[in-house]
């Protein structure tokens, strides 16, 4: 059986690290693929970087110089 909501519009104002009473996690379950996805970085690379935002930060800047220093594909066809 459904909840019933009151009516009358009433909102509670929430800060934003809290969840909204609306969302319903109680049948929830882990990311059965998340392990799949997951990078462990050596510990002395872990060390340089203190957080993941960084890592991402310094990978992008080394894809930029990579592209750029890459030599371009010719016009020519696969077959």
């Amino acid at each position: 059986m459904k909840k019933k909501r009151p009516k009358g519009g009433v909102t509670v104002p929430v800060d934003d690290d809290e969840i909204l009473p609306e969302y319903d996690f109680s049948r929830s379950r882990p990311n059965k693929y998340a392990r799949r996805y997951s990078v462990l970085l050596e510990p002395d690379v872990a060390a340089v970087f203190p957080s993941a935002g960084e890592v991402n930060e310094a990978l992008r800047a080394l894809a930029g110089i990579i592209q750029r220093h890459r030599p371009r594909r010719t016009g020519v066809a696969r077959t």
